[in-house]
């Protein structure tokens, strides 16, 4: 195979292009990042600038969405500006999902593995560029490796650099495996694969508008987080991140069955695995009560 080939491979003229602008958006949030994390002190929306200007480089640089299949409504006059925006949106939006659900030992990064795996999959069933393909399976092999060094108890933490990195990489690479696909399903995959960290940040800003009763309220932390939730519960940190790599896979595994098998197969494996849980948790909640009562006994 020539050089020349290979490149077509890749996809356009434009493939390095592509890649400087992921790299200069890279360093752009890790800037950023990396003095919040040295340093502390940085306004939330310093780095909410960084991000939007790092989105901004990629859109600048050939990576957008540039297509949008909603059912009824194929012939809607979606316009240029509406994909910048919609690019720009999902970029900053998945980089701070991410960065939110890092809150406990290894959650962000196994997500972030389940997610590039899942990614990887539907990449590979839907004939993406090869240049997703080798981005997606670099970062969740980078991340396989490191993953034991970050794991509960931890020994390596990422911190904003590393959260924001992830959340930015997913962001980019999912929009260069979908880039020239119009069909609704596997434009919407990414979306579910990253289901878990896209929810726990819509319910965070909703939770955080009607709790502060502000905007402003949106960047103030708060422990109303899944994983926060979890551990409420009485779960060990260990578990609540099992708990969420399982959520996260379940999400992974329905946008497989979903391009590969259609509707109806994936409505069918996300019952059983409702039902799954639903009996899993009778059963939890039913040994807790005969050990309380054993206990009581003693």
């Amino acid at each position: 195979m020539s050089i020349e080939d290979t490149i077509d491979l890749f996809g356009p003229e434009i493939y390095w292009q592509k890649l400087l602008g992921f790299i200069i958006g890279i360093i752009i949030i890790g800037i950023v990042c990396y003095i919040d994390d040295s340093k502390g002190g940085v306004h939330p929306l310093i780095k909410l600038t960084a991000q939007t200007i790092a989105a901004i480089v990629m859109v600048i640089s050939g990576v957008k969405i540039d297509g949008l299949q909603i059912p009824f409504i194929n012939d809607a006059p979606w316009g240029d500006a509406f994909y910048t925006i919609l690019t720009i949106g999902w970029i900053v939006g998945i980089t701070n999902a991410i960065n939110l659900i890092d809150g406990l030992d290894g959650l962000s990064t196994g997500v972030t593995i389940i997610a590039s795996i899942s990614l990887l999959i539907i990449f590979s069933l839907n004939g993406a560029p090869l240049l997703a393909i080798i981005l997606i399976t670099a970062l969740a092999g980078a991340l396989i490796g490191f993953l034991p060094y970050n794991f509960n108890p931890a020994k390596t933490f990422i911190g904003d650099v590393g959260s924001d990195f992830l959340g930015f990489s997913l962001a980019v690479i999912s929009i260069l495996g979908v880039a020239k696909t119009y069909t609704a399903i596997v434009i919407v995959a990414p979306l579910i694969v990253l289901a878990l960290p896209v929810f726990d940040t819509l319910f965070a800003i909703v939770r955080r508008i009607i709790k502060g009763k502000s905007l402003k309220a949106v960047i103030m932390p708060d422990r109303g987080h899944l994983h926060h939730k979890i551990l409420d519960k009485g779960y060990t940190q260990k578990q609540a991140v099992l708990i969420l790599y399982g959520i996260s896979a379940t999400f992974g595994m329905f946008a497989v069955i979903l391009l590969e098998s259609g509707i109806w197969k994936a409505i069918s494996f996300a019952l059983m695995i409702v039902v799954a849980i639903a009996i899993g948790y009778h059963s939890m909640f039913k040994l807790k009560e005969e050990e309380k009562e054993e206990n009581n006994a003693k």
